[in-house]
């Protein structure tokens, strides 16, 4: 598990990152690898804050990278209360059997205040594949 705690004031946000290899769902042979990530994102601070957008850069085994920018994640916002925690789960495919993800939220509390969380690096790999 890979963690990442972002202080900014009263606000406090942990992301919590969890990746995994799905081998039923990958194609080596194509050159088609498959990861899952859940991310378990925890206020643990004194104020609300809700998860506007995301910032991932994807970068694979040749260290090509990849940016990918949205709102929300898997089509939600959530707002987060003091003690409150949000959590999903959604995948990466590759052409290599290692690569890496890093990024950031956006969030914004109820007051209107903006502030970056930061998502922490993990890692991808298929151990099968790699001597």
């Amino acid at each position: 598990m890979y963690r990442e705690s972002t202080h900014h004031e009263e606000l406090q946000i942990e992301v919590q990152a969890e990746p995994a290899y799905v081998k039923e769902e990958s194609r080596p042979d194509d050159r088609y690898f498959f990861f899952s990530y859940t991310i378990r994102i925890k206020n643990t601070g004194d104020v609300p804050a809700k998860l506007v957008s995301r910032h991932w850069i994807i970068t694979d085994g040749t260290g090509t990278v990849r940016e990918v920018k949205g709102e929300g994640v898997i089509g939600q916002q959530p707002r987060l209360a003091p003690g409150e925690s949000y959590e999903y789960t959604s995948f990466c495919p590759l052409p290599t059997p290692t690569g890496n993800m890093r990024g950031s939220y956006l969030m914004v509390t109820d007051d209107g205040k903006t502030f970056e969380v930061k998502i922490p690096l993990f890692f991808l790999r298929d151990l099968g594949s790699l001597h």
